[in-house]
């Protein structure tokens, strides 16, 4: 009888586990935003929206001032990325980016002023 106990109580734990691991690595299915959605996490977040134009005359005058992120994979960024752009690879899954979070302060650094742009 014992056994048999044990054996459930193995079987329950490596589904329990199967589950929380399958939770934690699917990826996000993110509804197709609307630019008022956009719009309203600006707001909410405190960021600054620009235009494409601005950011390309920003870029013009001077690119030092801006960081520009890729967060593609890395691959997809030693395949071409914008001059004076660095690498955050930025994955779909919870996990991933519950790991990240620390560095991605870390990686982006103490000027809270300096333009960011992720791309």
């Amino acid at each position: 009888m014992q056994r048999k106990g044990t054996t459930l109580l193995a079987l329950v734990a490596a589904a329990l586990t199967l589950g929380v691991l399958w939770h934690l690595q699917r990826p996000i299915i993110v509804q197709e935003a609307t630019w008022e959605d956009v719009k309203a996490e600006a707001r909410s977040g405190g960021y600054r929206l620009i235009t494409t134009e601005e950011l390309a005359e920003r870029y013009r005058q001077d690119p030092g001032k801006l960081l520009l992120v890729d967060t593609r994979q890395d691959w997809e960024y030693r395949t071409g990325h914008m001059k004076g752009a660095v690498n955050f690879p930025i994955e779909p899954t919870t996990w991933s980016r519950w790991r990240s979070r620390g560095a991605l302060a870390k990686f982006l650094g103490p000027d809270k002023d300096r333009p960011i742009v992720f791309y």
